[in-house]
């Protein structure tokens, strides 16, 4: 189970090394891009790293809860107990003989009910970077529409000299659409860089549930008619 945990891991690794190579060999087109609205995009790509970071955080605390699974399956009974998302089933399952399937219906839905909420953060995180590139969009096009109206109200077309003062006023509408359009491609790029990680997140929590499933499964008791009664 730990080489699954790895193996996503190494996907994980290499997925954001690919990308770190791709930054730095556009290193100047993308530093065109970011510099385009500097403080929006500068949030966008802070709230990227952080999603990052994050994402590789809640896997490495995922790496005590594969161990003490690993050991309780082989054999070992009194394996240091998990720090969080498999605690409660393994405080349980210390008290030994098999578990009724009432029980294991519940210690499933707990520990699924901790994993989801374990990724809310980071789910939070890919919503945040659509709305910082929806919010750059709406922000460059109002920034377009001002500079194009003011550009044309201001224009005295009696003047020989027009297409010179249109030419002058066209840099605050051309600015507002790369606002626009870069805002945009950097926060889809942020959520599709972060949602990948957490996909592979999900998928690793799932391992772990999946087993522990398998594992529950193998000694459910199923109540007898007595019991019933």
């Amino acid at each position: 189970m730990t080489s699954r945990f790895h193996r996503i891991l190494n996907r994980m690794a290499l997925f954001t090394a690919l990308l770190a190579v791709g930054v730095i060999l556009c290193w100047g087109p993308f530093m065109k891009i970011a510099t385009s609205n500097i403080w929006l995009n500068g949030v966008i790509i802070g709230a990227t790293l952080f999603g990052v970071g994050l994402c590789f955080v809640h896997m490495f605390r995922l790496l005590p809860e594969y161990r003490w699974a690993r050991e309780y399956y082989r054999g070992n009974k009194n394996a240091e107990l998990p720090p969080r998302l498999l605690r409660p089933v393994a405080m349980i399952l210390r008290n030994g003989g098999r578990v009724p399937v009432a029980t294991m219906g519940t210690m499933l839905d707990m520990i699924l009910m901790r994993m989801e909420d374990s990724r809310e953060s980071v789910r939070y995180i890919t919503n945040t970077l659509v709305f910082l590139g929806l919010l750059g969009t709406f922000w460059g096009l109002i920034m377009t529409v001002g500079g194009f109206a003011e550009l044309i109200g201001g224009l005295n077309f009696e003047d020989e000299a027009v297409l010179n003062a249109m030419q002058a006023g066209l840099a605050q509408p051309l600015a507002g659409m790369s606002t626009a359009f870069t805002s945009s491609l950097m926060g889809l790029a942020g959520s599709l860089t972060v949602g990948f990680l957490a996909l592979q997140l999900q998928m690793a929590q799932n391992t772990i549930f999946n087993e522990l499933e398998d594992y529950l499964a193998s000694r459910a008791r199923v109540p007898a008619a007595d019991d019933l009664n």
